[in-house]
């Protein structure tokens, strides 16, 4: 028998088959949507939309939302937490972490400017700047962290609930814990909550009824959080003794910048702006001051709340638990306590409506393009919302708090935040390398689009170097490597690349190349703070999307379909449209 015939046959049957295969992937992961030219009054809808989301947000709106995603039952507790190591330098912290996010906003803000109309975030930002593959990567690390977010918040607001109705006497003590606290954990991983699933059902059918109407409720209890905040500031401003904050900074400056990288996501939550640029009316001009003006409002409350709270008492004598609350019923503020108590329902239930909100538009935006099922781009007619969708994230965010002790996942969490916004940084320059050299021929062997986005990735890796040499290093020395290697990367990225002529219509991010390098590097570098669990889950999380995409979402994408979305640039607003 001719057997080595027969394996030259295989070979060369199966073989052109896997390079087909291959190549196709490779064209499909490399694709990307083009930024067109587009017109007023239309800046990327489907090309057979029927019936879509309406605008009806307004710049009020839009600033409630980011408020109502940044802002939860944490300005209670965190503040105080990072308190007890910081001292009255946590405002300090709260000032660093929030210059820091200052800075991605500013990004955001100017991507938000030039998609203003199309769901999607940061999805949509990288499909446009970067390619198909990685803007699914994004999505997935992103939706990880929204679904056990949900999960984990619902399970707290149930726990906060149930301590209201336990300020009754007639109630106190007789929940069950199964009921709202959670019931006893099994096998590490199991522990049932019943109240939480009720939650985020009930937040899912305002989801589902309209964007107005859950625009209303968000609305409420926003501003019934802060109110609240306010007079816990105000209240505790009569109470504060100034020699309190003395020594400001006890423990050093390394607490400081600690405690920095812990608060950093106490404002996360700004990003859920963009998700509304196509319910947004005039989304141009409002999605920018949408994101700036909630995250400055959000850094002023928490400023106010560690003032008050470090002057009230000293930093040492604050509870673990609740230690706002500990600090007024020492001064014989015990109603402000309760009041507490109902922000951090208000807080917490806006948090998650948001956050559900923006898991629905997301899913919309990849049931588009296609890559994921064509029930997700569907839109009632009635309600205008993607009812598919909203359903979908609420059912998963309810078996997740129902049945799983989802607190014990939270050291996985932030990875698709800090993801997400490095990529939305690298777009900011992405975009800008494509629209100077698109159209400029050239003979070299690596295009300068290639050499900017290499050192891009150089910039990131000396991030998490210098994160992680911070972290486990003996020395500070060890520092210069990764700081010098990322100064000569910024100084290519200035010197080597041209960034004037072709500024974006609409919001423009200041400091180009400079602020989003940096805050690429310092995301990277909050990512080296992170669980080394949270790193396997980055990469596990990642494997398993590219089979997903290998499978399915290649074979499905519908870049030249009639449904195709394409991502118009939006020309400036009239000074008198409404």
């Amino acid at each position: 028998m001719n057997l080595s015939g027969r394996k030259n046959n295989i070979t060369s049957s199966t073989s052109p088959s896997t390079q087909s295969w291959l190549s196709h992937f490779s064209a499909s992961a490399r694709r990307s949507k083009p930024l067109e030219p587009g017109s007023a009054g239309s800046a990327g809808t489907p090309a057979n939309s029927g019936d879509g989301l309406i605008r009806r947000l307004g710049l009020f709106e839009l600033v409630l939302i980011g408020i109502g995603a940044s802002i939860g039952a944490g300005i209670f507790v965190v503040t105080g937490t990072v308190a007890r190591e910081a001292g009255p330098a946590v405002t300090l912290c709260f000032i660093l972490a929030g210059l820091s996010c200052i800075l991605n906003a500013l990004c955001y803000a100017e991507l938000a400017s030039r998609f203003p109309a199309v769901v999607g975030g940061a999805y949509l930002y990288t499909y446009s700047a970067f390619n198909e593959l990685t803007a699914f990567l994004v999505f997935a690390q992103l939706m990880l962290d929204y679904h056990i977010g949900a999960a984990s918040i619902a399970r707290s607001l149930a726990g906060y609930v149930v301590a209201l109705l336990e300020l009754f006497p007639a109630i106190k003590g007789n929940i069950p814990s199964w009921i709202g606290h959670g019931g006893a954990n099994f096998l590490g991983v199991f522990s049932i909550n019943l109240l939480a699933p009720i939650l985020l059902c009930i937040l899912t059918l305002v989801l589902c009824w309209g964007v107005g109407e859950s625009s209303v409720v968000n609305s409420f209890m926003t501003v019934t959080k802060v109110v609240i905040v306010l007079v816990v500031i105000i209240a505790g401003s009569f109470k504060v003794e100034v020699s309190n904050w003395k020594p400001f900074v006890p423990n050093g400056f390394d607490t400081v910048l600690t405690g920095a990288t812990v608060v950093f996501f106490a404002y996360v939550g700004f990003d859920a702006v963009a998700n509304s640029a196509e319910e947004s009316r005039r989304p141009q001009r409002d999605l920018p001051l949408g994101i700036i003006g909630s995250l400055l409002i959000c850094i002023a409350l928490y400023i106010g709340v560690c003032l008050v709270i470090t002057g009230m008492v000293p930093y040492n004598l604050l509870g673990e638990d609740a230690p706002l609350a500990t600090a007024f019923t020492s001064k014989g503020l015990k109603f402000v306590s309760v009041l507490i108590s109902v922000g951090a329902v208000a807080g917490l239930t806006t948090t998650l409506l948001v956050g559900l909100y923006v898991q629905s538009r997301l899913y919309l935006g990849l049931g588009r393009d296609g890559l994921l099922p064509q029930i997700f781009a569907k839109v009632n007619s009635k309600r205008h919302t993607p009812m598919n969708s909203q359903i979908w994230v609420g059912c998963v965010a309810a078996v997740m708090a129902g049945l799983l002790n989802v607190h014990v996942l939270s050291h996985i969490l932030s990875v698709g935040t800090l993801t997400g916004y490095s990529v939305v940084s690298a777009c900011v320059l992405s975009l800008r390398f494509k629209e100077n050299f698109e159209n400029q021929a050239s003979g070299r062997w690596l295009s300068r689009w290639a050499e900017g986005i290499i050192w891009l990735v150089v910039l990131a890796c000396c991030g998490f170097t210098a994160g992680a040499v911070y972290r486990f290093a003996d020395s500070y020395f060890y520092l210069i490597i990764p700081l010098v290697i990322a100064l000569a990367g910024l100084t290519a990225l200035y010197s080597r690349q041209t960034y004037t002529g072709t500024a974006p219509q609409g919001f423009s991010c200041p400091g180009v190349p400079f602020l989003p390098a940096i805050c690429i590097f310092f995301n990277m570098f909050l990512f080296a703070q992170l669980h080394y669990e949270a790193w396997v889950r980055f990469v596990v999380v990642s494997i398993l999307t590219l089979g997903i995409y290998a499978f399915y979402g290649q074979h499905h994408a519908k870049l030249t379909s009639e449904e195709t979305i394409i991502y118009h640039r939006t020309l400036p607003e009239s000074p008198h449209a409404r």
